[in-house]
């Protein structure tokens, strides 16, 4: 069965163009047994919102501005909330806001043993973030650019992922792909692969020098690059590229894109080769052959 969840928006701090990109990113955690959304109906701010209250089965409720620059929706959704916690049968909340007055009932919700994903807009501050499971900028659900001050340096994620994998390895235990996603969002409640260009976890832990993926069917672990030296890494690297292609190959450009992105002061020269090509085919079982229109590394068993 899966998780329960109520989703309660603060209309005065986010923009009705999201809601869509919100229920769907929802969807992927489980079934918004309650959708509900806060603020003053009477006032024009609110009217883009209207339209998409029937369309997405979404309950508005009302709440005067009673007095000029005070949020009335605050109270309104923080009582709602409380009420559900006690009163329904839910798994986790998403609270939907740009403001940092949710940051102490995102924190209580966590306390009673829920799951609380945030989602805001790039400008949302950090103490909410961090109260959050989980917190989705919704720019990115746009897959618009967005780094709004909170991006987290790939430098930051490798050293915490080398950590996770050392930590491991000191208890005699393998780390799972999953693991690293689940740990990493604890460490970085708004970590999304998604902000650094990727829309695979795997994908983007592949670019990092020290880390590699080892398959084994459906089971995925993240390895370190241990007492191997650069070369014995580089052609660990390329040997799965072109391999990992399948019988098709992959265009000798393409090839020296990705090892350039994952080695940035990759030089064919620093390896005895004058060309890119001859080094390629200096591998065991890579073949360069010209499909007519470029040239292409492709593995041969034979």
């Amino acid at each position: 069965m899966d998780d329960r969840f109520a989703l309660l928006i603060d209309a005065d701090n986010v923009s009705a163009k999201y809601i869509k990109p919100i229920l769907d990113e929802l969807s992927k955690y489980g079934n918004v047994t309650y959708k509900r959304i806060y603020g003053d109906w009477t006032s024009s701010y609110n009217s883009s919102w209207k339209e998409e209250l029937l369309q997405n089965s979404i309950t508005p409720i009302q709440q005067f501005s009673y007095t000029q620059g005070k949020n009335a929706t605050d109270s309104a959704m923080i009582i709602d909330a409380m009420d559900m916690l006690y009163t329904s049968e839910l798994e986790g909340f998403c609270l939907v806001s740009s403001d940092s007055d949710f940051t102490k009932l995102a924190s209580r919700l966590r306390e009673s043993g829920k799951q609380v994903i945030g989602m805001g807009e790039s400008k949302t501050p950090g103490p909410f973030r961090k109260a959050c499971d989980i917190f989705t900028e919704l720019e990115l659900l746009l897959e618009e650019n967005s780094n709004g001050g909170h991006e987290v340096s790939k430098t930051q994620i490798e050293e915490a992922v080398v950590k996770i994998i050392t930590e491991n390895q000191n208890n005699d235990k393998e780390t799972g792909l999953g693991e690293v996603g689940s740990r990493l969002v604890k460490l970085y409640p708004d970590f999304d692969v998604r902000r650094y260009g990727y829309s695979l976890l795997s994908k983007f832990l592949e670019t990092f020098p020290k880390l590699y993926m080892k398959q084994d069917g459906t089971k995925v672990t993240v390895m370190l690059y241990e007492d191997k030296s650069r070369k014995e890494m580089l052609e660990e690297y390329i040997f799965g590229q072109v391999k990992g292609a399948g019988s098709q190959g992959i265009s000798l450009g393409t090839l020296g894109n990705r090892i350039r992105s994952k080695y940035r002061d990759f030089k064919v020269r620093d390896y005895g080769y004058s060309q890119f090509k001859q080094y390629i085919q200096s591998f065991d079982k890579i073949h360069v052959e010209d499909d007519g229109e470029q040239m292409r590394a492709v593995y041969r068993e034979k």
